[in-house]
């Protein structure tokens, strides 16, 4: 089973490829991807590796955890991969991983299905919806 890595603290503009030639100096079966962002395509500062062997992973970690590239110390540690079956986000409310204090604010999504509430007007168009009533009782009221 391969070890998966954390290499985080990379530069914006960087070589993955160099960065992965690097890694693969130390040891066969190292693969590096970066983790970019989706609509600039830039790299947004980490990225992972998989390495297939344990000993060589050990190896990573103790000769890239605080080595300097491109003018940042990477931070190189164990990767903890995510249960697919956890639901909200799994990880946030565990102290693992984090410093304390740092974990992230939870967000608040509107979850859309396709049954018909009659209750209540979808909250995206509220607001609209609103205006038009408005204007619908002020042309009833001019008549």
């Amino acid at each position: 089973m391969s070890v998966r890595l954390y290499i985080g603290n990379l530069p914006q503009n960087f070589e993955s490829k160099e960065l992965e030639a690097q890694l693969t100096s130390v040891g066969e079966g190292v693969r590096f991807k970066a983790v970019l962002d989706r609509e600039t395509g830039v790299c947004r500062g980490f990225g992972f590796a998989n390495v297939d062997d344990e000993k060589v992973a050990d190896a990573v970690i103790e000769q890239f955890n605080g080595k300097e590239f491109g003018g940042n110390a990477l931070r190189v540690e164990r990767s903890e991969r995510r249960d697919s079956n956890t639901s909200g986000g799994g990880r946030r409310g565990q102290a693992g991983g984090h410093a304390p204090g740092s974990a992230r604010k939870a967000v608040n999504k509107v979850v859309h299905s396709d049954a018909k509430a009659e209750e209540a007007p979808d909250p995206r168009w509220a607001g609209e919806l609103s205006k038009l009533k408005d204007l619908l009782a002020d042309q009833k009221t001019a008549v």
